[in-house]
């Protein structure tokens, strides 16, 4: 879930960057007020009806959407406290994941001796 859960926000985020950074443009041409095309990134086909008389029926509307170009941000632009939050929070983050560190032992490779009788409780004698 957690995997399936990041390659989605990580989609998302790779969308809404193109989606900022493309400049947009819509063209559309409408003919006795009704819309006859609308076009994306291109100029939209007239309906056939000659543009070249004096009373023109015709009309062509467009608008553009620009997009972003600086999008470089450099480490030099942040101010001294957001450099300060940046560099705690990231170390924060990356030892809040990181596990404890086992002891290692050193007889680990030895086994223990054989248990002929079990003195303590031959004897009752028990540790409190």
């Amino acid at each position: 879930m957690k995997q399936i859960l990041h390659q989605f926000i990580s989609s998302l985020m790779a969308l809404l960057v193109l989606v900022s950074t493309v400049s947009w443009t819509v063209d559309k041409h409408i003919c006795m007020g009704r819309v006859m095309d609308i076009s994306f990134f291109a100029h939209a086909d007239d309906c056939g009806m000659g543009m070249d008389m004096e009373t023109s029926c015709c009309d062509d509307e467009s608008f553009t959407v620009q997009g972003q170009d600086d999008l470089k941000m450099s480490f030099d632009n942040f101010s001294l406290d957001q450099q300060l939050f940046l560099v705690s929070f990231v170390h924060s983050y990356f030892y809040l994941f990181e596990g404890e560190a086992e002891e290692t032992s050193a007889f680990v490779d030895y086994s223990p001796p054989p248990l002929i009788r079990d003195v303590q409780v031959l004897h009752q004698t028990f540790l409190i």
